[in-house]
């Protein structure tokens, strides 16, 4: 009987032995690039790091943030895109997919290529062509509104348009994934669910919001999440288009992070923003996993 234990407990020794090691390659390079960045930025945002000074000043530079009207304004800028961009890449991302499905396998193929091409394009060219779209002068958006008799707009020269612009950029840019997996998820649906309901004559919306909504919801909780975090970290289109202006105007929190890191060489400030940003983005990932998560089975 003891021996048949002891080889139990090695039996499961060894397995766990395995699982850990086939898990330290991930790990190592979590606990490298990630955790210990994301602990350090912490320690870093009680100081006042420059390349000159290293001195503790505790809370001083989250003050500086409370009472920094750029930062309240790349702050509100951050919001109104995720209000703004989160919701469009979810519902148009829906109805792509459920327009996508009902055609044939080829056409389905073709079209998840085509709306996933953006998402493994460099952010780069992408820019440039949208820079060229938007360009006051030659840009093919200009054009197409004097056709109706518009004056030429400057879209990322003007702070009335700056950050519609943007927003138009990230979502482009961020419908490519949600559309492939609502794709997959729509073929997860029994049709016996939707050909019953037909059956009973239900209405397409009632369709929609009674059996494909709630079967959804696995995949709407990991994209809502997903896209939510990546909304609030972007960077890349704003730094290449219009670098914050005009006037702040498409200014955010993670543009103000490599503004007040890399071209003032405040570190310690910079850090402190990075910590606020990752705050709120974790409040606002429980919120929805609290809301969001209540009707998915895991």
């Amino acid at each position: 009987m003891a021996g048949a234990v002891l080889r139990r407990k090695r039996y499961i020794w060894r397995e766990w032995l395995t699982s850990y090691l086939f898990l330290l390659p991930a790990l190592a390079f979590f606990l490298l690039f990630v955790a210990f960045p994301m602990l350090k930025g912490i320690y870093i945002s009680f100081f006042d790091y420059t390349l000159r000074d290293f001195d503790f000043v505790g809370l001083d530079n989250f003050n500086v943030l409370l009472h920094d009207d750029v930062f309240a304004k790349s702050m509100w800028n951050t919001m109104l895109i995720v209000l703004v961009a989160v919701p469009a890449v979810v519902l148009f991302s829906i109805f792509a997919a459920m327009t996508i499905y009902k055609k044939s396998e080829m056409q389905r193929s073709f079209f998840r290529g085509v709306f996933y091409l953006p998402a493994v394009s460099s952010v780069v060219s992408i820019t440039v062509v949208w820079a060229s779209i938007y360009h006051p002068n030659y840009g093919i958006l200009n054009y197409i509104t004097s056709l109706f008799g518009a004056e030429p707009i400057g879209w990322l020269g003007d702070t009335r348009t700056a950050l519609l612009a943007i927003i138009l950029v990230l979502i482009t840019t961020s419908v490519g994934q949600p559309i492939i997996l609502y794709v997959a998820s729509l073929g997860n649906i029994p049709t016996s669910y939707i050909e019953a309901a037909q059956i009973d004559r239900a209405s397409a919306g009632q369709i929609f919001r009674k059996i494909i909504w709630p079967m959804l919801m696995p995949t709407n909780l990991y994209i809502i999440v997903i896209t939510t975090i990546n909304t609030f970290q972007v960077f890349a289109i704003i730094q290449l288009l219009t670098s914050g202006g005009p006037m702040y105007a498409t200014s955010t929190v993670m543009y103000g992070v490599y503004e007040q890191a890399f071209m003032l060489g405040s570190f310690g400030l910079a850090s402190a923003m990075g910590v606020v940003l990752a705050v709120v983005i974790g409040i606002i990932s429980v919120i929805q996993f609290k809301y969001l998560g209540s009707d998915v089975e895991y």
